[in-house]
């Protein structure tokens, strides 16, 4: 499990105040009153036999339910998201949404953390969750025959989970070694230190899995708090894909979340994170000594935030720079230089902020050489641009991962639960590749030029 878990708390919604009281209660009621079901996409071959079709249904209470009926598949993925990471806790709470991943694998008053775990297992399907700076997943893959069970049981888990002292006590081990392990991963140290340099102690700078003095800190009932607070139906959207009639999933979803009153409220889904203020991004370098054999590097500026215009064309800028054996980076620093065996540029946005970085990993004794190649590289890109015919390779290179990367259910899920918690809609893959084939040498060399000109992030780390 990726920064993930189980509990228990009993009725689940006690306490939680209706959307109907107080001065709103009028516009929310209707708001519910006008929910309704709609088709998003609908794709056919050839013969004009439909091949894919995508639904969304808003429950009067708030939850999201988008599924996508994907004809000849055999099985069946689901997601749940919830709208709570990282960048939602406070220096008291730091660590607890994968803290509280964690413990919600640990039992329910139906099933216990052995019963969770044999249920899937029985049918021979994959069940994870992981835990984000801006969200939450929890995820299963079965038979489409097999598909009720995997709803119940997530159903189960959110919303009845018990959150009981003795397992806290057990994950905060658990969790210790995870912090532990990432300490001893130079990629995880490095990236830390980068988000660290950018933002310093606030909540984007924060490592998710928590440090190991806030964990130690984490009590039951602060856990149980955040619990309550954030899993709430208008804070969650169930994503489901596959061998699947929409109609059937939401009545599925209906029956498994509605355990002890968690639909009974009405409320407007929450509306995407929003960029209230920016967090501004500080330029700096940073080096940490580890008992590595290699040096791990991150070289970076302040990137896009998720909803700017301009992502489909960083998109390209990072394919064009590093990302994949034809790149730049990868041509010059590895092959023609041979001074690195690993080197990638990426691209990370959340809702306000976001990085634009090259990792790389190389001898010590190279760190200069290498920090000076790709450095001018960064330079040349953001004066001239890329090419042509890169961006043609970079447009191809999107295009088809992204179509390939849908090939099964699973990914299908990931793509739909991930739009609309964030987006709040969920753009066809037509739409998506039109954007990509849109972008222009123009737009490219100028997002190339505002971005690189930006005060630099050096992350390091290695032997002294």
């Amino acid at each position: 499990m990726s920064i993930s878990s189980r509990t228990t708390a009993g009725p689940r919604d006690a306490g939680r105040p209706s959307a109907l009281s107080g001065p709103n209660a009028t516009a929310s009621a209707s708001v519910a009153a006008r929910a309704s079901t709609r088709t998003l996409e609908t794709v056919r071959d050839g013969r004009g036999h439909v091949t894919s079709q995508v639904r969304r249904t808003v429950l009067p209470s708030g939850l999201r339910i988008v599924t996508e009926q994907m004809a000849g598949a055999r099985s069946a993925s689901i997601g749940v998201w919830v709208g709570v990471g990282s960048r939602d806790e406070t220096a008291a709470t730091h660590g607890a949404s994968h803290f509280l991943e964690h413990v919600l694998f640990k039992g329910t008053s139906e099933r216990s953390a052995l019963d969770i775990s044999i249920a899937l297992d029985a049918v021979g399907g994959e069940f994870n969750a992981f835990t984000a700076k801006e969200y939450t997943c929890f995820h299963a893959r079965v038979l489409g025959e097999d598909l009720r069970l995997a709803v119940d049981v997530l159903g189960d888990m959110l919303t009845d989970s018990l959150v009981a002292d003795h397992d806290v006590d057990a994950e905060r081990d658990v969790i210790l070694d995870e912090i532990a392990m990432h300490d001893d991963d130079p990629d995880d140290v490095v990236q830390n230190l980068l988000a660290d340099l950018a933002w310093g102690s606030g909540p984007l700078g924060r490592p998710i899995a928590g440090t190991v003095e806030s964990i130690q800190a984490m009590t039951r009932d602060r856990i149980n708090r955040f619990y309550k607070k954030h899993y709430v139906p208008e804070n969650m959207v169930v994503s489901v894909a596959g061998a699947v009639e929409h109609a059937d999933v939401v009545r599925t979803i209906k029956k498994a979340f509605g355990r002890n009153g968690f639909l009974d409220g009405q409320a407007e889904p929450r509306s995407p994170r929003g960029a209230v203020r920016r967090p501004r991004v500080r330029g700096g370098e940073a080096h940490v000594s580890r008992p590595f054999e290699q040096v791990n590097l991150v070289l970076g500026v302040e990137g896009l935030p998720r909803d700017d215009d301009r992502r489909f064309a960083m998109g390209v800028l990072n394919t064009a720079l590093g990302g994949g054996t034809s790149s730049r980076l990868f041509q010059e620093v590895r092959e023609h230089r041979g001074l690195a065996y690993s080197v990638y540029s990426f691209a990370a946005n959340y809702a306000d902020s976001g990085l634009v970085g090259v990792a790389v990993g190389c001898l010590p004794e190279r760190l200069d050489e290498v920090l000076a190649t790709v450095r001018a590289e960064l330079a040349l890109i953001a004066t001239e641009g890329i090419t042509a015919e890169e961006l043609s390779r970079g447009k191809g290179q999107l295009t088809g991962g992204l179509v390939l990367g849908l090939e099964d259910s699973g990914s299908r899920m990931m793509r739909l639960g991930k739009a609309e918690l964030v987006h709040s809609e969920v753009l066809g893959i037509d739409e998506v590749t039109a954007r990509i084939d849109a972008v222009t040498l123009d737009e490219v060399r100028d997002v190339a030029r505002e971005v690189f000109s930006r005060p630099e992030l050096l992350a390091v780390v290695g032997p002294e």
